[in-house]
């Protein structure tokens, strides 16, 4: 079958390792965003892009497309995925927070880019942001990465000088065995959503897990570095079997 990969442009540099990976176990042709022709029929397409008008530009088509946009709407607006997670019973750190401590992150953002820390002073609500109460435990979080509905690996993120624990920002990673309750909580999470490959991340809060995002068109970096998982690989044959 004949399929695309689509990233944005500096993406896909900065995504070299997992680009080659895509092409080597799917034979799939990368196509930049920039120069996304919508007039292509691919048998598929793997939307690395968080842009959810790209999926449902070829959904329309009737060609399948790994994210789906609902996903992706919904992963990449993080005000409208508290709100979802919210209303479906799915404990947050409050959002819409008027108090301090206050972690301010804006609604699209990713890779903790743009996240802040305000402890004092006065703070100035803005459209575009989410305001939302810190969990206790700060500059530690949990990644769990899932494959359809498959748990396929936990790292734990830390970092000793930030309150961001994201691995690409200096933290730390190790990786982390899931208790009963915690794949509990990950799988009524993904009972929720339309998903093909994402990572659900946690913050810690009074020792316990509490949902903080999803990441759509999640890296895999430490899953590689500590772990003998070929992660991508087990993704592409999951399209496979989607397909055929």
């Amino acid at each position: 079958m004949n399929g695309i990969i689509v990233y944005n442009e500096d993406e896909a540099n900065r995504n070299a390792f997992a680009v080659r990976k895509f092409r080597e176990n799917l034979g799939v042709s990368l196509v930049t965003a920039e120069n996304l022709d919508y007039s292509l029929n691919p048998d598929f397409v793997i939307n690395r892009t968080n842009n959810a008008e790209i999926a449902r530009a070829f959904e329309k088509k009737g060609i399948r497309v790994f994210n789906p946009s609902g996903l992706t709407a919904v992963a990449n607006n993080k005000q409208k995925c508290y709100y979802f997670m919210r209303r479906n019973g799915i404990e947050i750190m409050p959002v819409d927070y008027r108090g301090l401590p206050v972690v301010i992150k804006p609604a699209g953002g990713k890779g903790g880019e743009g996240v802040c820390l305000v402890e004092s002073g006065k703070v100035s609500f803005k459209k575009g942001f989410v305001y939302q109460k810190p969990a206790s435990d700060l500059g530690k979080d949990l990644r769990v990465w899932l494959i359809g509905k498959r748990i396929v690996a936990a790292i734990l993120r830390e970092s000793k000088s930030d309150f961001r624990a994201n691995f690409c920002l200096g933290g730390t990673a190790s990786v982390y065995t899931l208790s009963n309750e915690e794949k509990s909580l990950v799988m009524k999470i993904a009972s929720l959503l339309d998903f093909d490959y994402i990572g659900i991340d946690f913050v810690f809060n009074n020792g316990k897990i509490v949902f903080n995002e999803i990441e759509d068109s999640v890296g895999a970096r430490t899953v590689y570095s500590l772990t003998d998982i070929d992660i991508i690989k087990e993704y592409c044959e999951y399209i496979k079997t989607e397909l055929y």
